[in-house]
C-alpha cells in the first residue's frame, strides 16, 4: 500500500518541482507556499478558456482558489513529489 501524506507535507515535498494547479489552469515551477496553500509560482503559463496561453515571470496565487494541483508528468520522479 503507497504512504498517504497530508496535503501541507505533499506540497512541502514539490518545492522545485513544476506543478499544474487547477483553477484558472496555470503551470509554473513552485517556489514556496503557506499554510494557507497561497503560493508562489515562476516561469508560469495562463491558459484560458480558448485555449490562449499568456507567459508570466512569476505571479502569487491565493489558495483559497486552488481546487487541485498535480506534479508536471515530464518531472515527477521519485526524488520528486
Amino acid at each position: 500500500m503507497a504512504s498517504q501524506l497530508l496535503p501541507l507535507e505533499l506540497i512541502d515535498k514539490c518545492v522545485g518541482s513544476k506543478i499544474w494547479v487547477v483553477m484558472k489552469e496555470f503551470t509554473g515551477t513552485l517556489m514556496g507556499f503557506d499554510d494557507y496553500v497561497n503560493m508562489v509560482l515562476e516561469d508560469v503559463t495562463e491558459f484560458d478558456y480558448l485555449g490562449n496561453q499568456t507567459k508570466l515571470p512569476k505571479i502569487l496565487l491565493n489558495g483559497n482558489g486552488i481546487a487541485m494541483i498535480m506534479v508536471d508528468e515530464e518531472e515527477e520522479t521519485e526524488e520528486t513529489c
